[in-house]
C-alpha cells in the first residue's frame, strides 16, 4: 500500500482533467479530483456548450427571414431572454451532473473546493482544513480571460463568462477583440437584435487565420448588420447616466449599455503554489511541459489549456489520453498537434484544418497550388441576399497533397470535420478530385475545384 491518500490527484474537473481522472480510477488506481466551481469546466460551464446554445438562438432570427423569401410569414415573433437564460442554465445543470456522476461511477472521490500545491505531494483544499498527498499530481486548471486591468474604466467592462448571465438583453453592445470569442458573441448579439459594434487593435479579425478567411468574414459579419472597427482601441471607459461611453484611441467616442472584452485567455495559474512544488512556467506564463505533458516536477504533469499548446477541448481530452497511456499504461504517447480541425461559431461560421496559404508558402519547397471559389448558396436563392460562401484548398505544388482546407459559409464546421479526414490521412487533390460529388450541396465544391488561383483570376474575382 502506498503511503500517499491517492495514486492520483488531479486539479481542476474540465474535460482534460475529468479524462484523465477517469480513465486512471477505471485502470485500479486510487484517485481525487478537485474542482473550486462547477464540474464540467470552461467548455461545459462558460465556453463551448453555453455559447452553442446562444449561438443557435441568435440564429434562427436570420432563418425566419431566409424563410419569408420561402413564403412563410410570422406575425409577432419576438424573443424572450430570460426563459432562454432558463433553459441554459437548466441543461448546464444537467451536463455538469452528468460528468460529476460519471466520476463517481469510475471510482473517482470529488473534492469540492480550490486546491492548491504545498509541494510536489501535497496539495491543501483551501477553506476546508483539508490536506490530501498523492503519488503523482495532474494540473487541469485550463484559463481564464484577460482583460486590460490599467485602462481606466475596465471596472465596468464584462467578459464572456459574465455575458452568458447578464440580468436583461442589452440594446447596445460593444466587444473588444478579433479572435474566436469576439466575433463569435458579436453574432450571439447581434442576431438576438442587439445593436452591435466590434472592435480589434490589429488591420484584421480572426489572427492566425487564413487571410482570404479573415477579410472574407470580416465583410459577412458586417451584411449581419455588425459595425467592425479596425486599427483602434479604448482609450476608456465612462459611465454616464444613459449609458457606457467608450473613448476609443482615434478620437471616436461611441455610447453602449454594455462592454464586454474577449481580449484573450490567460493560463489558470495565479496562486496555484506552483512554486513550492517546483514547477515553473514558460515565458508566457503557461505551465512549461515536455512532449509528454510532463513539468519540471518529477511526479507532475500538466494538460489541457493551462499548458497554452493548442487550447481546445477535443485537444485536451486528447492530451489526457496520452498522459494516461504514458504514466500508467507504459505506453509513452504525446498527441500530434497537426492538422487539427476547428471551427469558429461566428455567423456564418468558420471551418479550417491544416496550413493557411501563407504558411503552406513558408513550408513548400516547390511551391503551392491554391483553389478558391465563392458563390451564393441555395438557400438564399429566394431571398436577395448577397451573402456569399467562400472554399479554399491550399495544396503542396511538389506532392499534390492538399495541405489546407478553410471553408467560411454554412454548415462549414459539420463539413470540416470530414475534411480533416482526408487532410490528416495526406490525401492528394486528386484523390480529391476522384471524389464524386453529392448533389446539390455545398460541399461538393471542394472535390470539384479545378482552376488554379492566379493572379488574373484573382483579380476577376
Amino acid at each position: 500500500m502506498s503511503d500517499y491518500d491517492y495514486d492520483l490527484f488531479v486539479i481542476g474537473a474540465g474535460s482534460g482533467g475529468v479524462r484523465a481522472a477517469r480513465l486512471t480510477a477505471l485502470g485500479g488506481k486510487r484517485v481525487a479530483i478537485a474542482e473550486e466551481f462547477r464540474v464540467g469546466g470552461t467548455c461545459v460551464i462558460r465556453g463551448c456548450v453555453p455559447k452553442k446554445f446562444m449561438v443557435m438562438a441568435s440564429e434562427v432570427s436570420h432563418a425566419l427571414e431566409i424563410a419569408e423569401g420561402y413564403g412563410w410569414s410570422f406575425d409577432n415573433a419576438k424573443f424572450d431572454w430570460p426563459t432562454f437564460l432558463e433553459a441554459k442554465d437548466v441543461e448546464i445543470a444537467r451536463l455538469s451532473g452528468i460528468y460529476a456522476a460519471n466520476l463517481g461511477k469510475a471510482g473517482v472521490e470529488l473534492v469540492h473546493g480550490r486546491a492548491i500545491l504545498k509541494d510536489a505531494h501535497t496539495v491543501e483544499i483551501v477553506g476546508k482544513n483539508r490536506t490530501i498527498t498523492a503519488q503523482k499530481i495532474l494540473i487541469a486548471t485550463g484559463g481564464r480571460p484577460w482583460k486590460p486591468e490599467d485602462l481606466p474604466g475596465i471596472e465596468h467592462a464584462i467578459t464572456s463568462e459574465e455575458a452568458f448571465h447578464l440580468p436583461e438583453l442589452p440594446k447596445r453592445i460593444l466587444i473588444a477583440g478579433g479572435g474566436y470569442i469576439a466575433v463569435e458573441f458579436a453574432g450571439i448579439f447581434a442576431g438576438l437584435g442587439v445593436e452591435t459594434t466590434l472592435i480589434y487593435r490589429g488591420p484584421n479579425i480572426l489572427r492566425g487565420f487564413d487571410d482570404d478567411v479573415r477579410a472574407h468574414l470580416a465583410g459577412e459579419i458586417e451584411k449581419r448588420g455588425i459595425k467592425v472597427i479596425l486599427g483602434c482601441q479604448h482609450k476608456s471607459i465612462e459611465k454616464t447616466a444613459t449609458g457606457l461611453v467608450n473613448h476609443l484611441e482615434n478620437g471616436m467616442t461611441l455610447e453602449t449599455d454594455v462592454v464586454m472584452f474577449a481580449t484573450g485567455r490567460i493560463p489558470h495559474v495565479k496562486d496555484l503554489g506552483l512554486e513550492a512544488a517546483g514547477v515553473e512556467l514558460n515565458d508566457e506564463g503557461a505551465v512549461k511541459v515536455d512532449p509528454y505533458s510532463k513539468t519540471t516536477a518529477e511526479n507532475i504533469w500538466a494538460i489541457g489549456d493551462v499548458t497554452d499548446r493548442m487550447n481546445l477541448t477535443p485537444v485536451a481530452i486528447r492530451e489526457a489520453v496520452a498522459f494516461h497511456q504514458t504514466v500508467y499504461r507504459d505506453n509513452p504517447q504525446h498527441f500530434d498537434y497537426e492538422a487539427v480541425a476547428t471551427a469558429v461559431f461566428s455567423q456564418p461560421p468558420v471551418g479550417v484544418v491544416g496550413l493557411t496559404e501563407a504558411e503552406a508558402r513558408r513550408s513548400c519547397s516547390k511551391g503551392v497550388d491554391v483553389y478558391v471559389t465563392r458563390f451564393r448558396p441555395m438557400k438564399y436563392a429566394f431571398t436577395g441576399s448577397d451573402e456569399r460562401v467562400l472554399m479554399k484548398l491550399v495544396v503542396d505544388a511538389d506532392s499534390q497533397r492538399v495541405v489546407g482546407v478553410h471553408i467560411v459559409g454554412p454548415d462549414s464546421p459539420e463539413m470540416i470535420q470530414l475534411a480533416a479526414i482526408a487532410v490528416k490521412a495526406g490525401l492528394t487533390k486528386a484523390q480529391w478530385d476522384a471524389t464524386c460529388a453529392v448533389h446539390p450541396t455545398m460541399a461538393e465544391e471542394l472535390v470539384t475545384l479545378k482552376e488554379k488561383q492566379t493572379p488574373a483570376n484573382m483579380a476577376a474575382g
